[in-house]
């Protein structure tokens, strides 16, 4: 490793080093003096490898690898080899140094691990790039699960350090962030991690709704406070008069990100939303007592507020599949206040907070239910197994394991499994095995017959009907949800392909032979001809008659035993000065004035997107669809994530540059008490006369006693419509205004 001038400040050595040493203290794990050194080793190479690199903050660079580190030291609890990858994370993909110099200095297991850290080299052509760097660290998780622990710490500190970016990569960077990494931080049960990415992602995303709610957070935090304590002050005592001494009683404060997620789907303002914080009993207490004692404190809780049964959820009895256990139940507590309140153990506390970390931690117990991450990983396995090398697809297939709620069903064994929820029989049949889903001929639920696509639900007890000439055909992906099952169907149907494509194959050879050209050689040029993704699409294409063998060569002549394309001439039309090669795209008059990417946005062929309807003054971007022009997004539109997450390279700044006399479109969810027909008159009164907008459409629906009314209106700019929802919000007998994504 060659040496050149060192461009590090004394006083930035000084924070450096001092940055590295609290990182060391953070390590919970107790580590050995060859440890220390590997640690020590791999901090000298990244201040070295890293020295001429600056953040956009200006800051030295090797910074951000040493707080990655302290992340995946302090926040999931990892060891000294994952502190070794974590500084080393970036060397190879930024620096000279590679992986064969990592390999030599520390051995495999570290140079497979940095592998997995490293972005591919963007020589490889995809769709989607950030797709293919998502598989790349996916398909690392079947053989080690620090790599994407380590990815999670990396992104973490990208995400807390966004505010020196350009607001494009900002929201480019949080899509993807909300699309993979925050389902994959649930998924392995890190909490603590997931609620920030959330909270950090609605920051860029929705920055006006999230500092009006930490706004409001803070305005209510002393009366919050005061309510809190008045609810444990009670149960402390209860707890203490049974004899309960190890536990910790306190509240949680509710995430912004899940405030704001309550508000949209309960369709109520922030001042109806009534679980602002969570009461939470931490007891210390030996594992083969844990039940019995979380039960026993539920008693307690019950007797001191009164309980909502419905709202008891056991987590306990049956852990969720990424290892996390709890019981949670809501009481009713001072003022008919609703209070939910969290009881677990010790160990399920730093399980359900550090997750896949904590959860090997205490694996091998005598009571070792805990092989649920196992379980999941020989699903992920599978997936990577029968991968068809479509990224996109590997993602969305991977993405449906990081379900969120799940449905407990048995077999008639009664051996429990855990689906997704909307999960089908069919999904069931192929989780148990994949030669009973690939034969699966009839399935049964409470020994009933059902179709396949039937979704199952909790407590449900599913068998199944097996043929051994039964084949799965392209309709059973519409039946199915799971990962697992997706790319199991999709792997028999292209071995089902690849032999009925065998006849294509022989016809092909046969008129090759006759022609005396070289096989291997000119097949290629006809799967390019005709649009195909493989030989193996070309050769099912003829088989079935797609293609007629007889005219496959049609167009085609042999030169030199080669095929050669016949091309047709054509007059070439020379252009005159009037009429230029690259036409300028027409101004569009009564447009909205827009900038994309620094430049006029006339210039091109754009339009508002009407998935999200973005009005003048809303955050918005640009997006270059493959066939229909630019399109512009508000930032919170619902497409935002995916697009951005698949194809950011497609994805242009755009910002308002002028107010015009255009008219945009806005959409209203409204929600009051039913007066009668006097609703319509009293709302449309108001929005006509009053406020003198013009309406669009008007829809309303009541239903005992309760309204629920659909405008759409035409205003002029981002300001106008929110003092036309500030004025509806105060009219009587209406509960709430939000407009509609």
């Amino acid at each position: 490793m060659q040496n050149t001038i060192v461009t590090y400040t004394p006083e930035e050595m000084k924070d450096i080093r001092q940055a590295y040493d609290e990182m060391i203290l953070c390590i919970k794990s107790k580590f050995s003096e060859e440890d220390e050194r590997q640690m020590f080793r791999a901090f000298e190479i990244a201040v070295d490898a890293h020295k001429e690199q600056r953040r956009k903050s200006g800051e030295p660079y090797v910074l951000h690898p040493i707080e990655v580190a302290r992340i995946c030291a302090a926040e999931i609890g990892l060891g000294p080899t994952a502190i070794v990858c974590a500084l080393l994370h970036d060397v190879v993909e930024d620096t000279p140094i590679t992986l064969k110099e990592i390999r030599q200095e520390f051995g495999d297991k570290f140079a497979m691990i940095v592998d997995g850290l490293t972005k591919l080299d963007g020589l490889h052509k995809s769709t989607s790039q950030q797709a293919e760097n998502f598989k790349k660290v996916l398909t690392t998780l079947a053989d080690d699960v620090r790599v994407v622990l380590i990815k999670m710490a990396d992104r973490l500190h990208n995400m807390r350090t966004l505010g020196a970016m350009p607001r494009h990569k900002q929201l480019k960077i949080a899509a993807e962030t909300s699309y993979i990494y925050t389902p994959l931080a649930h998924r392995l049960g890190l909490y603590q991690i997931k609620t920030e990415y959330q909270d950090l992602c609605m920051k860029i995303t929705n920055r006006e709704t999230y500092s009006e709610i930490a706004r409001k957070l803070q305005e209510t935090k002393r009366a919050r406070t005061a309510f809190v304590e008045s609810f444990i002050q009670p149960l402390d005592d209860a707890l203490k008069n049974a004899g309960f001494e190890n536990y910790k009683i306190f509240g949680r404060p509710k995430s912004i990100y899940s405030i704001w997620n309550k508000v949209k789907q309960k369709k109520v303002t922030f001042e109806e939303i009534y679980d602002l914080f969570a009461i939470r009993i931490v007891l210390d207490v030996p594992r083969a007592q844990e039940k019995q004692k979380c039960w026993q404190v539920y008693s307690i809780v019950t007797d001191v507020h009164t309980p909502i049964p419905e709202r008891l959820r056991d987590w306990v009895t049956t852990p969720k599949s990424n290892g996390y256990e709890s019981l949670h139940t809501t009481v009713i507590g001072p003022d008919g206040r609703y209070v939910e309140v969290q009881i677990r153990s010790v160990r399920m506390d730093e399980i359900a907070e550090r997750g896949f970390a904590a959860h090997w931690k205490y694996k091998g117990g005598k009571d070792d239910s805990y092989n649920v991450f196992d379980a999941w990983l020989n699903n992920v396995r599978d997936i990577l197994d029968t991968g068809d090398g479509d990224a996109v697809q590997f993602i969305e297939d991977f993405k449906t394991n990081l379900f969120n709620e799940e449905v407990y069903v048995y077999t008639p064994k009664g051996d429990l499994k855990i689906l997704p929820k909307g999960a089908t029989a069919l999904d069931f049949a192929f989780s148990i095995h994949t030669d009973i889903g690939y034969h699966c001929q009839a399935l049964k639920v409470n020994k009933k017959l059902v179709p396949m696509g039937y979704k199952l639900n909790s407590g449900d007890q599913v068998s199944v009907i097996t043929n051994k000439n039964q084949k799965p055909s392209e309709a059973w992906l519409k039946m199915v949800v799971t990962g697992r099952a997706r790319s199991k169907i999709r792997s028999s149907m292209k071995e089902e392909k690849r032999k009925q494509g065998e006849f294509g194959k022989e016809a092909l050879q046969r008129k090759f032979k006759n022609l005396k050209i070289d096989f291997e050689e000119n097949v290629e040029i006809l799967v390019k001809y005709f649009g195909f993704q493989s030989r193996v699409d070309l050769f099912y294409g003829i088989s079935i008659d797609e293609i007629n063998i007889n005219n496959v060569l049609k167009n085609f002549t042999v030169e030199n035993n080669k095929l050669v394309e016949i091309i047709e001439e054509v007059e070439e039309v020379v252009p005159t000065p009037a009429s230029p090669r690259r036409s300028r795209k027409p101004k569009y008059e009564g447009k909205p004035k827009l900038r994309v990417g620094g430049q006029d946005a006339d210039q091109y062929n754009y339009q508002l997107a009407t998935c999200c309807h973005p009005v003048q003054g809303d955050d918005v971007f640009a997006y270059l669809t493959a066939t229909a022009g630019m399109k512009i997004h508000r930032t919170s539109c619902p497409n935002a994530t995916h697009l951005m997450a698949h194809y950011g390279y497609r994805v242009m700044k755009a910002e308002w540059v002028s107010t015009t006399n255009t008219n945009f479109i806005a959409e209203l969810l409204i929600v009051g008490i039913d007066s009668g027909p006097g609703v319509i008159q009293q709302l449309s009164n108001k929005i006509s006369n009053s406020l003198g907008l013009n309406i669009r459409s008007f829809y309303i629906d009541g239903n005992e006693g309760y309204f629920e009314g659909r405008v759409s209106l035409l205003i002029k700019n981002k300001d106008q419509l929110e003092i036309a929802i500030r004025a509806l919000k105060e009219e009587e007998g209406i509960s709430s205004v939000t407009r509609i994504d």
